[in-house]
């Protein structure tokens, strides 16, 4: 009774037709069969057997008109059509929106031969297939394409399912609720549902599902099967700053996510196109392992540099692409008397490597300094007012600054340019030998290729003293400090000149000199970026003409752009760029090499259940979760909350076991 209560009818207007139960109850009430009368010679027996015989057909008669009834009964229900009800409708204009995550991490397999993308599809198709024809759609990628801005019929929305592919773009929860903005329709959320999507499911309560929304969200997790995918977390080089042919490593960071442990597996480093090295890891589960290659000293200009191993079935992150640029010249400004030796000079007058600007004491362009990477103050006796109060602005802007005294120095014109309290001039000492080189000294990481106890180590005079410095870069033998860096200033304690100091002279000066000029680097040239970067800074010497400039890999682009100062910022188009190389370019020259990859919260496969996704997003009663793992079963679910429970086939199966069961009463019931 219960069930009868709650159907419903596509056609009511056949439920007339159950008037007709009246005709096997009249047949069955008027027998209108002719009586025969048969005589018998002695009717003592009749009695009884006509009794039983009375008994035995009415029983019969009873069944076979239920079963005609029930027959008739559930035939005419079968035309009426019932149905039990759907649990939700859609609203009074009959629209959807759909957003289907085709991000690369949906390229994990969710059973044999299946990757998630391909059953979210299949999840879509059934929505389109199923709702009634004149439901308008639409349907949001992580691509945002402007096709997703306005709702489409049955046969645009199947068409544009047949152009969906993996894109390389990655949309947080908020862009998504964000695009698909406020309405009163039903959203179906098909998604792997990413921990990383979430911010790792810290956030509570997101502020974009608030109270004022009407839509009612469906969430339609796609859980993966049970994989392992190794991914590069990080590179870095050991020696971000590396001056021209310097010896250098890369570190690379291997994680595994996954419940898999990986034993030998080959990791490759491609540069140019020419392997330059492999490496043999084995990664436990959920963890990280770090592996180390050892670059030439031949490298210059730019360089592709491409980290490679087989990985499956994940592969969409197998590769890593990173740029060695070498290319950009570090700007070293040397202020001194007109008399003084050009020692200096002669060590930054590689013009591949630096962009070297002398001046005099006398005549210094104050201007250039906010570009320098490095200002030498060089053999002054006093520093006056003017150039120090330049030079504060310098080093206050995070400047790096050599300073070595001249055969005279003025200790009040050079405490206030170190600003060293503590810092002295000595008038008289005798010359002294400076000991060996701490090589554990993060400074002198990858200078020495051999690190000998007997290194002839050159001789000096100390002419400024700050007293005793356990952190010196050298020393004299004596303990005292020769060579010391206090922030982002160098101070020696001789002057250059050979009367002083046999320096510059010896070997070990032009390592030192290119060290400290690589360390005062303002900024470091990332090897790497991911696509979801907003902004690049490319460093620039000058751009002239209105030509913007174009970054040239797989395709051209013209991003936004503008310079501010020595640099030239870039707005990267997310939605148009692709994993790979790209050189900037203006006109015809080469500013520098550009390395993207996916990002890295695509490679982490942590998933959220549909109740976390839920709870985080506030819980309320307009969210609900299509459990489905299968495309049969979710296209059941469908039709229970949308279409409603069609019970027409259990009808018809119920009218004709009803007409079997009269056949048989008849025949076989004596």
């Amino acid at each position: 009774m219960i069930i009868f209560t709650l159907m419903s009818f596509n056609y009511p207007q056949f439920l007339w037709a159950l008037t007709a139960l009246s005709i096997p109850i009249i047949i069955h009430l008027f027998n209108f069969r002719r009586t025969i009368r048969v005589f018998f010679s002695n009717t003592r027996f009749l009695k009884q057997v006509k009794q039983e015989t009375t008994q035995k057909r009415k029983l019969k008669q009873y069944l076979v008109l239920a079963s005609r009834l029930l027959f008739l009964f559930f035939l005419v229900l079968a035309f009426a059509q019932p149905f039990l009800p759907a649990k939700e409708q859609l609203t009074t204009q009959r629209t959807l929106s759909v957003y289907l995550d085709n991000s690369y991490s949906m390229s994990t397999p969710v059973r044999e031969k299946v990757r998630a993308l391909d059953a979210a599809i299949g999840f879509v198709r059934d929505i389109v297939e199923l709702f009634p024809t004149e439901t308008r759609y639409k349907l949001l990628t992580n691509d945002f394409a402007p096709f997703s801005n306005s709702y489409k019929s049955k046969a645009e929305i199947l068409d544009q399912l047949s152009q969906v592919r993996l894109s390389p773009i990655s949309r947080s929860g908020e862009e998504v609720m964000k695009r698909l903005g406020e309405s009163a329709n039903t959203v179906f959320w098909i998604s792997d549902f990413q921990k990383s999507t979430f911010a790792d499911g810290n956030q509570q309560n997101l502020f974009w599902l608030d109270t004022a929304r009407k839509e009612q969200i469906r969430l339609v997790p796609i859980e993966y099967a049970q994989v392992s995918n190794v991914f590069v977390d990080s590179v870095f080089l050991e020696n971000p700053f590396v001056v021209g042919g310097e010896k250098n490593s890369i570190h690379v960071q291997l994680r595994n996510e996954g419940p898999r442990v990986l034993e030998g597996l080959i990791t490759k480093l491609t540069i140019n196109g020419i392997q330059a090295g492999t490496s043999s890891v084995t990664i436990q589960s959920n963890s990280s392992v770090e592996t180390t290659f050892d670059l030439s000293r031949g490298l210059t200009g730019y360089n592709k540099a491409i980290l490679s191993f087989s990985d499956f079935p994940v592969s969409f992150d197998n590769e890593f692409y990173f740029a060695l640029n070498y290319s950009g010249r570090l700007r070293v400004v040397e202020i001194k008397p007109e008399t003084q030796a050009p020692h200096v000079e002669n060590v930054y007058g590689n013009r591949e490597l630096f962009d070297f600007r002398g001046y005099g004491v006398g005549n210094v362009d104050y201007n250039v300094l906010s570009s320098a990477d490095l200002v030498v103050v060089n053999g002054i006796d006093k520093i006056d007012n003017s150039l120090n109060a330049a030079l504060q602005i310098y080093r206050n802007n995070g400047g790096a600054m050599l300073v070595i005294p001249g055969g005279q120095p003025d200790r009040t014109s050079y405490q206030n340019l170190v600003g060293i309290a503590s810092l002295t001039t000595v008038t008289k000492a005798d010359p002294m030998d400076l000991d060996k080189p701490d090589f554990q000294n993060p400074f002198f990481e990858n200078v020495f290729e051999e690190r000998s106890a007997s290194l002839e180590m050159p001789r000096a005079q100390k002419l400024l003293d700050w007293g005793l410095d356990r952190s010196a870069i050298l020393q004299f033998k004596n303990g005292q400090p020769f060579l010391s860096k206090f922030g982002n200033t160098f101070v020696m304690a001789s002057p250059l000149d050979r009367t002083y100091s046999d320096m510059s002279s010896h070997a070990i000066f032009v390592p030192i000199m290119y060290r400290i000029a690589s360390s005062g680097k303002k900024a470091e040239r990332k090897p790497y970026y991911y696509l979801s970067s907003s902004l690049v800074v490319v460093p620039m010497d000058s751009l002239v003409g209105e030509e913007p400039a174009r970054m040239n890999g797989e395709q051209e682009l013209v991003p936004s752009q503008r310079s501010l100062g020595d640099r030239l910022l870039l707005e990267i188009p997310r939605h148009s760029i692709s994993h790979g190389f790209y050189y900037v370019t203006h006109a015809h020259d080469t500013l520098d090499l550009l390395a993207f990859n996916f990002d890295k919260n695509e490679s982490l496969l942590a998933q959220m259940t549909g109740e976390e996704v839920k709870t985080l997003l506030g819980g309320s009663d307009r969210i609900s979760i299509f459990e489905s793992t299968s495309e049969q079963t979710f296209s059941n679910e469908i039709k229970e909350r949308y279409l409603g429970t069609p019970l027409w086939k259990y009808a018809i199966v119920l009218a004709l076991l009803f007409l079997l069961a009269e056949v048989l009463l008849i025949r076989f019931l004596k």
